[in-house]
């Protein structure tokens, strides 16, 4: 099943929003689709973190289930984080040879 990057289910939630049900209902469909294609989506991982923090924010929420959204929300953020993609280090390589060459060298007399 393709997945509709424009479709609204993929939309950060809106602040205030009380409607707990649905933003379950969105969640648990948008981690159905994290791996549908064998791999993971950042932006898939990172809208479901998302969700699950604005779960855990409603205040109408039971505890558990409020609970149970923040230790989620935390372990997708963990999702995301390790699928970043690195910053590429830049290659200090060249100048750190630029600048051994430049140093005068001792001689022993």
């Amino acid at each position: 099943m393709a997945v509709d990057p424009n479709d609204p289910i993929y939309l950060a939630p809106t602040a205030g929003t009380q409607h707990p049900e649905l933003m379950l209902s969105a969640v648990l469909h948008l981690m159905s689709h994290y791996t549908a294609d064998g791999k993971g989506c950042v932006k898939l991982a990172s809208v479901i973190e998302r969700h699950l923090k604005a779960l855990a924010a409603l205040p109408g929420l039971s505890p558990v289930l409020s609970a149970t959204c923040q230790q989620l929300s935390e372990q997708w953020a963990g999702v995301v984080e390790r699928t970043m993609p690195r910053p590429q280090k830049k290659d200090d390589g060249f100048l750190a040879r630029l600048m051994h060459r430049s140093r005068p060298t001792a001689q022993v007399v």
